[in-house]
């Protein structure tokens, strides 16, 4: 059978209407883009393109594994069927704390934001001047951060605060260059979540963690770093100077993680010397979410800037010399350094933290003072009641969590509160902590006192912050947060923002290896209602029955759908789920004996985090050659599977290939490193191209990361959220990651702070599977093929494309070649994509996996309409660089160097060779909108040369 158009007997209205709505070629633009590929049908472009050995019978048009899937269903009935899982959750009032709480979202945010495609659809700022509206709320969070903290430089946001600690703690070790010690110390008051994933990230680095109470003081022997935390898991408050002090005398640096909300009140780190600070915005306006997704944040000195992993927006010039934002250093170090590089964070949590910033825009620092001292007053209230209860209390110091030993009596307490509909934290059975948030009002807190058996003290406290502690220091006093206190202003800025940004809801992005496809209403309506969003990750099982449900679906799917036969979802980035994948078959070896087993192969065309990631669980990195045809040569990897076969650990291989083509000889290098004693790790990035037609957990895959935010429709939100789950064989199931706060997941070790990751967006993915349904998947793959290799079709005469299968065929993206143009006519890839912006399109990836090529990928989410629009703005761009290879423009004078051009650009003297027509109003065919780039092409040398990454004073836009 032939799933061009959804004609299966077994299929459903429902299903048509949903398929037909998600893939963009209509019937009849499915059967031009085939023609002009030349195959009659979908099934036969599978035939041609996929290597039969790895190629599942399809019969009924479904694919093998596929059929265990629920038959679709429509938008509206996949929307009640979610409404009745969201009825199956408790949204108890959560006063259970470590490190997420209640929060209440400005509805302007809300709508504004999280719910808005201009947001949420954009992609990563790799293209600057087409997306300085994020890059502007993003310098808005590094302000916050940094103000907040006292820290001088933040990046533009973390994973989670687990996460983030754990670069922290990696960091002070590449910055200590004083000491040589392995030894690093972690305060006993972090949170147990933190804790762990720092235990997973130093074993495989031989870092040695050393736990101390250091309100006792530090420990004995010499140590690189240490980690401590305000306020505590206890609630804790401290006075880190003396902390500070100590461990700088003994030529060790610090790193502090830090409530932002507490530093409105609280000293911040920076201020006494802390040499970075970690942690996550979550309680400024992101809802908990059952655990994620939400913005970490680091932040450090100066000096350690350069140190810094991920993301770090800057500040620069366009080639007007306006103020223009770009991605700073090492954005991307592991693309560029490989196994050299410090981290494999490549995403951030970019959409979380412009709410962040957003939430701290809208409430200015008097506002979140003001939320902080409500935060206060009622942890004080209640520590109040309980001692006059006589209860006793870990700390007289603290913020918004009272600790409160109660000697056998905690489990009863605990129910108590349960029974008056709140969740505190059962810490053991003689000690119960509360923390209170931003929704805590006077009714919960008499209500946990009279759990406790107490009730409101009329006695005044002393206040919980001594003086010593209380901040005195400004903070957030730039105008982008003290202009947008109204919802009118607010909504203003947002669209501001907003319009200087190409997103999905405006132009194709046909990024190669990143999969923009449509993320479609239905299957974000749930991400902010409240039965999902409110719940905390630590919440008792009876209240959230509705959500794991849910992940269990999602879990169970993706097994289905990938050959595996289990699947972790904690991972909440491609690259954690690479880290998560590598660890178990590390943890895999050592069980059996073979810990000396550490070699990892990786071919040359890979994407740069898999070494990166390799490195990171302690392996070393072996490139493999590729042949000139861009496929694995097998030749090499066999002599290098020769030479390292006794400490063979893995191989990691993207398929399809980085190069975007199906390599024929994968059964056989998976083989190979079997028969070798290794293990094979398939990197999902590219799982668009497979889905319905082959599974890696059946032709070869021991482990896969798979990118939700990719194939399963969760959107890039201009970088992050993303969920990189692992799916693995059997044999390595008992290192998937576990939880020290959840039983029932793998024994391996945990790699985020919450149990299933970014658990409140998993919602996305099971409205897309469940409404697509096993034809409508194996539709949407075969379409995206079409696409690609119609492109390339269209194409080739043009900008030659540089690697094809054994049958001229590519996968789900194609790579134009542009070397050869550049060398005769001087127009490079940067000109070609800056110009793509005058004509209103995204630019394709650029330089990766092959420089001076461009990567193409139109996703099954485009109508043939908007790829002809694209392939018609690269030819005329073709043409262009004829007029500048035949001399007509000069090559440092073009629409093409020049791009791209701004509105004020054209008001601008003018004394270039083209006309102002030819650089802002290229033929882009009928009826598409003019996109206005903000700022013209930017100056990145000049960004690093003069680093800044905070708000620039309103005196530089004059």
């Amino acid at each position: 059978m032939d799933p061009t158009v959804p004609t299966d007997s077994s299929s459903t209205p429902s299903e048509r209407v949903f398929a037909d709505r998600h893939i963009g070629p209509s019937a009849d633009e499915l059967e031009r883009i085939l023609h002009v590929v030349g195959v009659p049908t979908l099934d036969d472009l599978a035939t041609k393109s996929v290597p039969q050995a790895i190629l599942d019978d399809a019969p009924s048009g479904v694919g093998a594994g596929l059929d265990a899937l629920p038959l679709p269903v429509g938008e509206h009935d996949a929307l009640a069927e979610l409404a009745q899982r969201a009825e199956q959750n408790t949204v108890a009032v959560s006063m259970i704390g470590l490190g997420y709480y209640d929060t209440l979202t400005p509805p302007v945010i809300t709508r504004g934001i999280l719910e808005n495609p201009a947001w949420y659809t954009a992609y990563t700022p790799y293209q600057p001047e087409i997306s300085q509206g994020q890059l502007e709320a993003l310098l808005n969070f590094q302000t916050m951060v940094a103000d907040l903290t006292g820290m001088e430089v933040a990046n533009a946001s973390m994973l989670d605060e687990a996460t983030a600690a754990a670069e922290a703690m990696t960091l002070l070790r590449r910055a200590n260059r004083a000491s040589t010690s392995p030894r690093f110390v972690v305060d006993t008051d972090v949170f147990p979540q933190t804790l762990a994933v720092l235990e997973t990230r130093a074993a495989p680095l031989g870092i040695e963690l050393v736990r101390c109470d250091l309100s006792h003081g530090l420990p004995d022997g010499e140590f690189f770093g240490l980690l401590t935390q305000t306020p505590g898991a206890s609630g804790v408050v401290r006075d880190l100077s003396v902390i500070v002090a100590r461990a700088h005398e003994r030529r060790a640096l610090v790193a502090v993680g830090a409530d932002l909300l507490a530093l409105t009140l609280v000293t911040p780190p920076g201020e006494v010397g802390a040499d970075a600070c970690f942690g996550t915005s979550q309680r400024f306006g992101v809802p908990m979410g059952y655990g994620g997704p939400h913005a970490g944040y680091l932040a450090v000195r100066s000096t350690h800037s350069r140190q810094l992993p991920g993301r770090l927006v800057g500040v620069s010039v366009d080639a007007d010399g306006d103020v223009a934002y770009r991605l700073a250093l090492q954005t991307r170090e592991q693309h560029i350094r490989r196994e050299k590089a410090t981290s494999n964070i490549c995403t951030a949590q970019v959409l979380l933290a412009i709410v962040a910033a957003m939430y701290a825009s809208y409430h200015g620092s008097d506002g979140l003072r003001s939320i902080a001292l409500r935060v206060k007053a009622h942890a004080s209230a209640l520590a109040a009641g309980l001692r006059d209860a006589g209860v006793s209390l870990a700390g007289d110091a603290f913020f918004d969590t009272v600790t409160a030993t109660v000697p056998g009596r905690a489990g009863a307490v605990e129910a108590a509160a349960k029974d008056a509909g709140i969740n505190l934290r059962l810490v053991d059975d003689d000690t119960v902590s509360v923390s209170c948030d931003e929704a805590t009002t006077d009714e919960h807190v008499d209500a946990v006192l009279a759990a406790f058996g107490a009730e409101r003290s009329d006695a005044n406290g002393a206040d919980s912050l001594p003086a010593s502690a209380r901040r005195t220091s400004e903070f957030l006093t730039h105008p982008a947060f003290t202009r947008h206190r109204t919802e009118t202003s607010m909504l203003r800025y947002l669209r501001m923002l907003s319009d200087k940004d190409i997103a999905l809801d405006r132009s194709m992005i046909p990024l190669g290896s990143c999969t923009m496809k449509l993320n479609a209403t239905a299957e974000m309506e749930s991400i902010t209602w409240p039965q999902f969003a409110r719940l905390h990750p630590f919440a008792p099982d009876d209240d959230t029955v509705g959500i794991r449900s849910v992940i269990a679906d999602v879990e169970q799917w993706l097994v289905d759908i990938t050959g595996y036969d289990a699947v972790s979802l904690q991972p909440n980035a491609g690259s954690q789920g690479e880290y998560a994948g590598l660890l178990a078959i590390r943890d895999y070896h050592i069980g059996r004996g073979d810990g000396h087993r550490n070699i990892c192969l990786i071919p040359s065309s890979a994407h740069g985090t898999n070494a990166a990631s390799a490195v990171m669980v302690g392996m070393k990195v072996v490139v493999v050659a590729c042949r000139t045809n861009g496929d694995v040569d097998v030749d090499d990897l066999r002599a290098k599977i020769d030479q390292h076969a006794d400490s063979l650990a893995a191989i990691m291989i993207t398929y399809p290939s980085t190069h975007g083509v199906y390599e024929h000889q994968i059964d056989d290098i998976c083989a190979a490193v079997h028969d070798a004693g290794g293990q094979v790790y398939v990197d999902g990035a590219n799982l668009n191209a497979l889905v319905g037609l082959a599974r890696p957990g059946k032709f070869g895959g021991d482990v896969s990361h798979l990118n939700l935010h990719k194939t399963f429709c969760i959107p890039h939100g201009g970088g992050g959220p993303g969920i990189g789950p692992i799916g693995v064989r059997a044999h390595l199931q008992p290192y998937l990651p576990g939880h020290p706060l959840r039983e029932g997941l793998g024994g391996g070790a945990p790699v985020a702070a919450a149990p299933y990751g970014s658990a409140s967006i998993l919602t996305i993915t099971w409205a897309y599977i469940r409404m697509m349904g096993a034809v409508g998947l194996r539709r949407a793959t075969l379409t995206a093929i079409a696409s690609a290799n119609y492109i390339a079709r269209r194409l080739d005469e043009h900008f030659p494309v540089l690697y094809t299968g054994d049958n001229g065929m590519v996968a789900h993206e194609c790579i134009l070649d542009l070397r050869e143009l550049t060398k005769r006519t001087g127009v490079t890839v940067d000109d070609v994509a800056k110009r793509l912006a005058d004509y209103g399109f995204h630019a394709p990836t650029m330089s990766f996996p092959v420089a001076g090529t461009l990567m193409v990928e139109p996703t099954e989410s485009e109508s043939l309409e908007e790829i002809d629009a694209f392939c018609d703005a690269m030819i005329a761009i073709r043409v262009e660089i004829d007029r500048v290879g035949s001399g007509e423009w000069p090559v440092d004078d073009n629409p093409l160097r020049g791009a791209p051009h701004t509105a004020r650009s054209l008001a601008r003297e003018w004394s270039h060779p083209y006309t102002r027509e030819e650089a802002a109003f290229p033929d882009t065919g009928a009826g598409r909108a003019k996109v206005w780039p903000a700022v013209r092409r930017i100056d990145g040398a000049h960004g690093d040369r003069n680093l800044v990454c905070s708000c620039p004073p309103i005196e530089s836009f004059a």
